[in-house]
């Protein structure tokens, strides 16, 4: 209930400062139009009607708020146009200062009493400012924490008939061999097991799953359950290719990395992009499938690394040595 009222105020406070910023964008629409449509009587309100300069600001200023009323009334970056309206009040304070120092009797009343009005609207200005800067970060801290559905997908064809291909697949102690980031799948009954993965920055993540479609030699679907560290779910499919002998394997993967939009682009940084991954795991099942072993760059055995990469050499199987240091890594 906290973390559901939490997202509910924020939501509230958000909600606000959109309602705010489309009011000051209406005050800004009306202000500019009097100022640009009868920029004289605005003038003599104000006081600075004897004043050859003011023929030439008032105007200006005018087509300068009315820029602000587009951005307001049109745009989700309230905080933004907020802070262009606090400027432009700062100004109009300091215009307005001046003009005072040089004026006395009526024109100096009426003034003191735009100049009043104009630090009371750059108190709601500047109030609307902060509120909508704090609920952009707030958005996006809390947009950086949450992690968003991705969804994959990536086909490759191996030249072994669909049986055979859907029942190395089925086994799932197989899996690792093939998937890097997979240490180890622990079946807990005949549809269900516990995965462990290695994760960016030497971590590892861990859930149960259970297969929930299951039709042999075409289909294998699976989902996390329970409290998941990566919620996922997955679909392969093992569709016989044209020319009879060999199996089409589509996979379409969706899961939620964690740390949203930020993890996505540290995963992309550290070499771990996940479009990638899924490219290299069905590339490593059909040289498993097809010679019996992952087939690597003796340039690069254990493939990428972040800022370290090798050119490639003409591909062979590992030692035995170079099989043994790996494992042991």
């Amino acid at each position: 209930m906290t973390g559901l009222a939490t997202r509910e105020a924020t939501k509230a406070r958000q909600d606000e400062v959109q309602r705010r910023g489309r009011g000051l964008g209406w005050m800004s629409l009306g202000l500019g139009v009097a100022q640009l449509a009868a920029s004289d009587t605005v003038r003599r309100i104000s006081g600075v009607d004897d004043s050859p300069t003011s023929r030439a600001v008032v105007p200006l200023v005018g087509a300068r708020e009315l820029i602000h009323a587009a951005g307001l009334l049109t745009s989700r970056r309230k905080s933004m146009w907020a802070w262009t309206r606090v400027a432009g009040d700062a100004m109009d304070v300091a215009s307005l200062g001046l003009a005072i120092a040089h004026r006395g009797g009526r024109r100096r009343r009426r003034l003191l009493v735009v100049t009043g009005a104009i630090v009371g609207i750059t108190v709601v200005d500047l109030l609307t400012a902060v509120q909508a800067t704090r609920a952009k970060e707030v958005g996006a801290v809390r947009g950086s924490r949450r992690g968003g559905p991705m969804e994959l997908t990536a086909t490759t064809t191996i030249r072994k008939p669909p049986p055979k291909v859907y029942a190395f697949w089925r086994d799932l102690d197989n899996l690792p061999t093939f998937m890097a980031h997979l240490e180890k799948i622990r079946s807990t009954g005949n549809r269900t097991s516990h995965w462990s993965a290695s994760a960016p920055f030497g971590t590892n993540v861990e859930w149960d799953a259970e297969i929930v479609d299951d039709t042999p030699g075409e289909k294998i679907a699976w989902r996390s359950t329970g409290n998941a560290d990566v919620p996922n779910a997955g679909t392969v499919r093992f569709v016989p290719a044209p020319d009879g002998l060999s199996t089409e394997v589509h996979v379409v993967l969706s899961y939620d990395i964690p740390g949203g939009a930020i993890g996505k682009a540290v995963a992309r940084y550290f070499g771990e992009e996940p479009h990638q991954q899924l490219d290299d795991d069905l590339r490593r099942l059909k040289q498993v499938l097809e010679t019996g072993e992952v087939v690597r760059s003796d340039g690069a055995p254990w493939g990428k690394r972040a800022r370290k990469e090798f050119p490639q050499r003409p591909a062979q199987p590992l030692s035995d040595a170079e099989f043994a240091k790996g494992a042991q890594a």
